[in-house]
């Protein structure tokens, strides 16, 4: 079976709820791991197709599997700045690297709406630390969900609705990837789609299940699945990862501690 390689957060549940309990089941061997991770499995083949960050499929050289990934078209509530000065003033960012399109997601929206190249410094997502140790701070994925950022003394950024003022786009941040040199009749395109539709429509027990797995409320996994994460990949989408992808080649290269976390 081909090994698949999923991302442990709840925004990744719906795409591999067929995958893990549908009729897809039988026919893939799934494992899971932070973003980074799964990119890292792909690179040096632990796994040979995997939920992977957007700003990894042109580098390893991926093909992706169409229509099903991981998006929003607003805010996003799981990708959060943080910041004890004004955001035009950040000089250093603590930012969680488990996601590597999130960290450059950071910049480009710094760069552009706030013209600040902060230093980036890798740490884990321990928020009170983060801000002890920078000027501002990036946490994403469940850890971001664990924090209620009005209750924040901070100021703080949404960067899906960032992103969306910025450019009126989607923004994606992870797509399907598969290895080079896997044969695409080994997997069929359509199981992939066809599970995150199952997800969707089991929605209720997905709720149930995950507010107590993670410790969440449930209306909050219920609104962040159903209104902040959009799964289907269409055109807008489409457009949304390019401009993205463009904007990130236009950074600068030489961004102090960039090749910490790339």
């Amino acid at each position: 079976m081909p090994r698949v390689c999923a991302v442990s957060y709840l925004n990744t549940v719906p795409l591999v709820w067929g995958l893990v309990h549908g009729r897809q089941r039988d026919r893939y061997d799934v494992s899971f791991a932070i973003p980074s991770e799964c990119a890292d499995r792909l690179a040096d083949g632990r796994a040979d197709i995997g939920i992977v960050p957007v700003v990894e499929v042109a580098r390893l050289g991926l093909r992706v599997i169409p229509g099903a990934g991981i998006a929003c078209n607003g805010p996003v509530r799981s990708i959060l700045l943080v910041s004890r000065v004004p955001f035009g003033e950040i000089r250093t960012l603590a930012a969680d690297t488990s996601s590597r399109t999130s960290v450059q997601l950071a910049r480009v929206i710094l760069a552009h709406r706030y013209d600040a190249e902060p230093v980036l410094i890798p740490h884990s997502p321990r928020l009170s630390e983060m801000m002890a140790a920078a000027d501002a701070a990036l946490i994403i994925g469940d850890p971001a969900l664990a924090v209620e950022p009005s209750s924040l003394p901070w100021r703080w950024l949404d960067l899906g609705d960032e992103w969306k003022r910025m450019t009126g786009l989607p923004m994606v941040f992870a797509a399907w990837g598969v290895r080079a040199g896997i044969a695409e009749d080994s997997y069929s395109a359509a199981d992939f789609i066809d599970s995150v539709r199952f997800g969707m429509s089991d929605l209720d027990r997905i709720v149930a299940e995950e507010h107590v797995r993670r410790g969440m409320p449930a209306e909050l996994v219920r609104e962040y699945l159903t209104r902040n994460v959009v799964f289907d990949l269409g055109d807008n989408e489409q457009m949304g990862m390019r401009r993205f992808l463009t904007l990130v080649s236009e950074l600068p290269a030489n961004a102090p501690a960039v090749k910490a976390i790339i």
